[in-house]
């Protein structure tokens, strides 16, 4: 273990240790606390030091949920696996996990070869051996046709003219492994009279970037910044389908960045002083601190502090999750309702990294407005489904993943519904690996009350 990372979480071990708060408001919603103090514990009882390798092994135990209290944690925890990469490389079998783009991008060469040599039990065999996947996990099965194939073939990868429009950013795991997902977006949008528009797109870095891979991180986040905000500047309302991609953008990317030069500076903060935006203020307000006091602690210091920080900000206040849009439009009157019955019983669950948006729960608000569909949301504010992203795939997590899960699986279980309804496509594998139930995305449920509306249009 590079002796840079051994000392950045070292630094999580000590600083979390000396607060304390933790060892009881995360000790069933996450897996790296509990470690974490387990190793303090025994530090202190036995005299010995942790080392280095339960020092590397506690570092993997981070999912990057979001659901801590202290952001400077995970992103010392992101630091520490960015230092060992740098140091090290990345090993094959996590390259391979992580970069659902390209493994995405590789399946949709030869979709259906890939999917009939795969329900071959030694092929399925070997494939998790050398990408070090757990044995009982499923490998994704490939759609016959990628969301991005499909939206060329509709002309979305062209400008839409017509307003009000928007512009999709759709995710790697909706564009490659769940493209109905994506496809009902699309037909919700198109169906409310929406133009839509799908702009070239990379991955929004999350999965690279859990894994400490940070020049393809960055790449890839570039890309997106400058694209995003080049259909924002042509008109176009941002919105996204995957709570994990609006985490990054909304909440990941922003962090700090109303702290550094450049945005003081926009803001007309005098020399002796830093202006800092107020959730709870009015419109435009902002918070007033004393530069003397503060410019040491309040930095712009965070994972993606090196990009520019009004991009930053731009992006992170001007894209929306799709529950969010739709909940606007249906606040203005805009959004057009549902007039048949869908009789049925389903769970809500809504997903670590849509919570940690702090846009409450619009697409449970927007369920409950179809007829005759009975919600029952599951899920308190410290669940986790402990999937974590291509953590969950893992030979050596898969036993943490479960353990995390369990209290939530129970959940769902003592509610026994017809069907789970969740925007985490991370969260459906993991569903789908533990629970007899079938799994929707919200914007599938939507589509299919839309659906049954046009229908009885048709009969009558």
């Amino acid at each position: 273990m590079p002796v840079s990372q051994a000392k950045t979480v070292r630094s999580v071990l000590d600083a979390c240790t000396d607060c304390d708060i933790c060892r009881f408001l995360m000790d069933e919603s996450c897996l790296l606390f509990p470690e974490l103090y387990r190793l303090y514990d025994k530090e202190k009882e036995e005299g010995h030091p942790v080392s280095e390798d339960e020092l590397q092994r506690l570092s993997e135990l981070c999912t990057l949920c979001g659901l801590c209290p202290c952001p400077n944690i995970r992103g010392d925890v992101i630091q520490a696996k960015t230092e060992r990469v740098s140091a090290k490389g990345l090993p094959l079998h996590i390259r391979l996990l992580a970069d659902v783009q390209r493994i995405g991008r590789w399946g949709s060469l030869a979709p259906k070869a890939l999917n009939k040599a795969f329900s071959f039990s030694p092929v399925s065999r070997f494939t998790k051996k050398v990408a070090r996947i757990h044995p009982r996990r499923n490998l994704p099965r490939l759609p016959e046709e990628n969301f991005f194939v499909w939206a060329r073939k509709k002309g979305l990868d062209r400008e839409a003219h017509q307003s009000p429009k928007v512009a999709y950013f759709v995710g790697c795991t909706a564009g490659y492994l769940f493209p109905e997902v994506a496809q009902a977006t699309v037909a919700v949008l198109q169906h409310n009279g929406i133009s839509v528009h799908v702009p070239p797109q990379q991955c929004c870095g999350m999965p690279t970037m859990l894994e400490g891979d940070e020049r393809t991180t960055f790449e890839r986040v570039r890309f997106n910044v400058q694209a995003l905000l080049k259909a924002l500047q042509n008109g176009y309302k941002l919105v996204c389908s995957c709570p994990t991609c609006g985490f990054l953008m909304k909440v990941l990317l922003n962090e700090g960045a109303c702290y550094s030069k450049a945005y003081q500076r926009s803001v007309n903060a005098d020399e002796y002083e830093i202006k800092v935006p107020g959730k709870k203020t009015k419109k435009n307000g902002f918070i007033r601190l004393k530069k003397s006091m503060y410019e040491k602690i309040l930095k712009d210091d965070a994972y993606f502090s090196s990009l520019n920080p009004l991009e930053r900000i731009s992006l992170s206040e001007n894209i929306l999750d799709m529950g969010e849009y739709l909940n606007r439009l249906h606040r203005n009157k805009l959004l057009r309702s549902y007039s048949d019955k869908l009789n049925t019983h389903m769970v809500y669950y809504a997903p670590c990294h849509q919570r940690e948006q702090g846009i409450g729960s619009p697409y449970l608000d927007m369920l409950n407005l179809i007829p005759g569909l009975k919600i029952e949301q599951v899920g308190g504010a410290m669940d986790c489904c402990g999937m974590g992203g291509s953590l969950g795939f893992k030979e050596a997590f898969y036993d943490k993943s479960m353990e995390l899960s369990a209290p939530l699986i129970k959940k769902i279980k003592n509610a026994d519904p017809h069907a789970v309804i969740t925007e985490c496509l991370s969260c459906r594998l993991q569903f789908q690996h533990q629970l007899p139930y079938p799994v929707y995305h919200p914007i599938e449920i939507l589509l299919r009350a839309y659906e049954s509306n046009k229908t009885r249009e048709k009969e009558y």
